[in-house]
């Protein structure tokens, strides 16, 4: 952790508070660590200063944060210390001047990024190199439209990366902290030793998940090329041809009104785990919404194989019901929009317990080992056109 030395009108000024108040503070002892004279301030003191102004702006009075203190309910507080201070060095124009890039263009980056307004006003040395990188990949041709939508992709992934590593911390090792009642500052060191060591491993963790996985999809995107009939690469910029499944658990309000959120949630990260580990090379998972997973693939006879070898996997309560439908999809931020992934999710809805329900270009691509049987035209919720649907199964089961 560093050292630096700073006074106490910097650390009000960026807490955003007066001296004076800075001061009744230390003398209500809110501020571990405080020096007794206005210079001599540690980083772990400062960003405590911080921390108590942003619970003040929320409301809490003196005695609750006093009591948060005590109970170590603000140790997590201190971790802010081990991340590099943003000093702010450049305007948005001196930013815009090094980086070749338009003032606006500059702030819609941040915002697509996902920062907050007013963020791009005030530029630090990291921020800048960031805009660097960025200005290098728009000059070699990488299309604008992409990158906007890569970044997208970037901010939302991290955020949830961030957002995730600093709940699981405190669930798994902040709070048992403090249900073991060992004293606040106790309970600060050791979040605070914890954070210190898994921080400089997180970043090359991240990184080789990224190439490991970037790896695998570009060598699914030059078989998929390959495989490719011509004349599906035709339409609309930005639609891709997939097969698109929904998989959720059947009776599964029910579950959690019987065993509780608790269980219930464990179910359902069992069910994600298993569709993570048994989906085939050409398949993904988009996203999980409650017990709900959506699933997309180059391959549409692979993932009807799958899907009948995932019912059969799951014999017991509650089964899965999957749908899968294929088409023409809007492919953007990472995520796949359109009538045909609104159609694949209305068939899921209308299977049952156990069941593979499928329309007629699923059909059409399958292997023949898989049968159908027709159930009818069906009208969708939301659809003017009747849709075919069928139910699949293996050959030998008939």
């Amino acid at each position: 952790m560093s050292l630096h030395v700073v006074n106490s009108d910097e650390v009000a000024r960026r807490a955003g508070i007066s001296v004076s108040t800075l001061r009744r503070w230390i003398a209500e002892d809110l501020v571990p660590g405080a020096p007794s004279s206005g210079s001599g301030w540690t980083p772990l003191a400062a960003t405590h200063v911080r921390v108590v102004a942003r619970l003040r702006e929320r409301g809490h009075s003196i005695a609750d944060i006093r009591q948060g203190l005590r109970d170590g309910r603000l140790a997590f507080g201190y971790v802010e210390d081990l991340l590099p201070a943003i000093d702010v060095e450049y305007t948005l124009k001196q930013a815009a001047k090094l980086t070749g890039l338009e003032p606006a263009l500059i702030e819609r980056i941040y915002a697509t990024l996902g920062f907050t307004a007013g963020t791009a006003q005030s530029i630090g040395e990291e921020d800048l190199e960031m805009l660097q990188h960025i200005a290098a990949v728009l000059r070699s041709g990488y299309p604008f439209a992409a990158f906007l939508q890569l970044t997208r992709v970037y901010g939302q992934a991290i955020e949830q990366i961030a957002d995730a590593e600093v709940r699981l911390f405190h669930l798994y090792v902040h709070e048992p902290l403090m249900r073991d009642g060992i004293d606040g500052l106790e309970v600060a060191e050791q979040v605070d030793g914890l954070v210190a060591q898994l921080l400089p491993h997180a970043s090359p963790l991240i990184d080789l998940v990224h190439r490991r996985f970037l790896r695998h999809f570009v060598e699914q995107d030059v078989i998929g090329h390959m495989e490719a009939d011509p004349d599906s690469l035709a339409g609309e910029l930005g639609q891709i041809r997939v097969a698109v499944a929904f998989a959720d658990l059947a009776g599964y309000t029910q579950l959690t009104e019987q065993r509780g959120d608790e269980e219930a949630a464990a179910v359902v990260e069992r069910f994600v785990a298993n569709v993570t580990h048994t989906l085939p090379d050409e398949a993904r998972i988009v996203k999980t919404v409650g017990d709900e997973v959506m699933v997309v693939s180059t391959d549409p006879a692979s993932l009807v194989d799958w899907a009948l070898g995932f019912q059969l996997m799951i014999p017991d309560r509650p089964q899965p019901r999957i749908g899968i439908h294929a088409g023409a999809v809007v492919y953007r931020d990472g995520d796949y929009f359109g009538g045909e992934v609104n159609r694949a999710s209305r068939v899921a809805a209308r299977a049952a317990a156990g069941e593979v329900l499928v329309t007629r270009a699923i059909v059409a691509a399958s292997a023949p080992h898989i049968e159908f049987d027709r159930i009818g035209e069906v009208r969708l919720k939301g659809f003017t056109e009747a849709t075919e649907m069928f139910l699949a199964r293996l050959a030998d089961e008939g």
